[in-house]
């Protein structure tokens, strides 16, 4: 395991959502990537409650370089790192990593820290006052996943993702979601 992440090898390359992104992205990833809703809530829609999430990384590490940069951090702060799998019946849906600054625990009350298994997206879109500030898209090459990931779920193609930044009384996050190909096969519209 990297000391900073269960799921990567290194920082992606995003890229910001400027014009033309759009139409570069293969319809079923479009239709993810610009959700404006909850993930979950989209996945829950579909499968119920079998939709779970487990907890792959939690722990307080600096993040990557660009993280720390779209937040506007010093690079070496720790933030509450958490990375986790959604799932339904076994299935892996959607590979999740969170960066939380710990001025954002604090105005939300210390909710986000103490998760759990719960999804971040039940708990974020609950706040009244939850913005949207950036949105990255990447598409992730197969050798950018850390052996423990691939050893736990199959990669065998790149994956792709979008990385937000949310702001909650205006304290930010970011939230990057990777979306496993058996989310994109179910999911053509």
């Amino acid at each position: 395991m990297h000391k900073n992440s269960f799921l990567l090898t290194q920082d992606p390359q995003w890229k910001k959502n400027r014009p033309g992104i759009k139409q570069r992205l293969p319809f079923n990833v479009y239709s993810w990537v610009y959700e404006k809703n909850s993930l979950t809530k989209r996945l829950r829609n579909f499968y119920g409650q079998a939709v779970t999430v487990e907890i792959l990384f939690h722990r307080w590490k600096p993040a990557y370089l660009s993280e720390c940069n779209i937040l506007k951090l010093p690079h070496q702060q720790f933030n509450l790192i958490r990375e986790v799998l959604l799932h339904a019946n076994g299935k892996p849906l959607i590979l999740a990593r969170t960066i939380l600054p710990e001025q954002t625990i604090k105005v939300a009350k210390r909710n986000l820290s103490h998760l759990g298994t719960r999804p971040l997206g039940e708990v974020i879109f609950s706040y009244p006052k939850l913005e949207r500030l950036e949105l990255n898209t990447c598409c992730i090459p197969q050798n950018l996943w850390t052996n423990s990931l691939v050893n736990k779920i199959s990669i065998a193609q790149p994956i792709w993702g979008r990385r937000t930044v949310y702001s909650i009384q205006k304290q930010k996050l970011l939230v990057s979601e990777f979306f496993l190909p058996s989310t994109l096969e179910l999911f053509n519209s």
